[in-house]
């Protein structure tokens, strides 16, 4: 079997596992390194495959970005001051540095898969009497998600999570306006930082479209297997493979089991 195919239907079943649980950069970026691609290339590369389901969710969510459009132009602001930031500091990440720091976004993306509902649970009971922010609030929540972007540019994985959890603290309670506000802002993000990458010549394109497409029909797919396989299984499983992803990092950057 192929690379390119072997990569197609890891992009499947990492657009599934997005649709229905998230996560699926936990099988994207390792399976691309697996393929060959070098691990900044590979990160880069990632972010390409994901730009197109990001893209077309928030379409889906349009017509609640467009009541609230007024709210939105600092946040499309910050995304792309953030993301460009992200991606430049990418750029100028040397390979070994990266091999050094991965393990720990990993480690950070993983908490995040396993605890970010309970975090956003308490932050929604610790922020729902405070629906609007003071003027020195805003300050502060505008440089949150100019991090939280900066996060994304460099490093994709969990990103969504993250931007779930910084909305919360934001004050939003809309589910629908929450996902499509995240969705907007990742794919801002992801186009900033594929127009660098490019320039750079970070992206392994024929690999990246393998993945994409796969992402774009499994993420459809996802629709017929919400119906057959429980959420709550396809959870447990991206998070086992997150923590020997994890690990499996861990371990080669630092040589723990040599």
């Amino acid at each position: 079997m192929s690379t390119d195919i072997i990569l197609f239907l890891v992009g499947l079943l990492g657009g599934m596992v997005n649709a229905v649980a998230g996560g699926g950069s936990f099988i994207t970026f390792p399976a691309l390194i697996a393929a060959g691609v070098p691990p900044i290339v590979a990160n880069a590369t990632n972010t390409f495959a994901s730009c197109a389901g990001y893209c077309s969710g928030a379409f889906g969510f349009r017509q609640e970005l467009w009541r609230h459009r007024k709210q939105l132009l600092l946040i499309v602001l910050c995304a792309l001051g953030g993301g460009m930031a992200g991606a430049g500091l990418l750029l100028r990440t040397s390979p070994d540095v990266f091999q050094k720091v991965v393990p720990w976004l990993l480690l950070v993306a993983t908490v995040l898969l396993v605890y970010g509902e309970r975090l956003q649970q308490a932050l929604r009971r610790q922020f729902a009497d405070h629906p609007r922010l003071s003027a020195a609030g805003t300050v502060w929540i505008s440089l949150l998600l100019l991090v939280v972007c900066i996060y994304g540019g460099f490093f994709n994985a969990g990103l969504g999570i993250i931007l779930l959890g910084y909305l919360t603290l934001a004050g939003y309670h809309d589910i629908h306006l929450m996902n499509g506000i995240k969705l907007m802002i990742s794919a801002v993000i992801a186009w900033v930082a594929i127009a660098l990458f490019s320039v750079g010549d970070l992206i392994a394109w024929r690999e990246g479209s393998a993945v994409l497409l796969g992402t774009l029909i499994g993420g459809y797919g996802a629709v017929l297997v919400v119906k057959l396989v429980s959420q709550h299984w396809v959870r447990r499983f991206i998070t086992a493979t997150a923590i020997l992803m994890t690990a499996f990092f861990f371990n080669d950057a630092y040589g723990l089991l040599s």
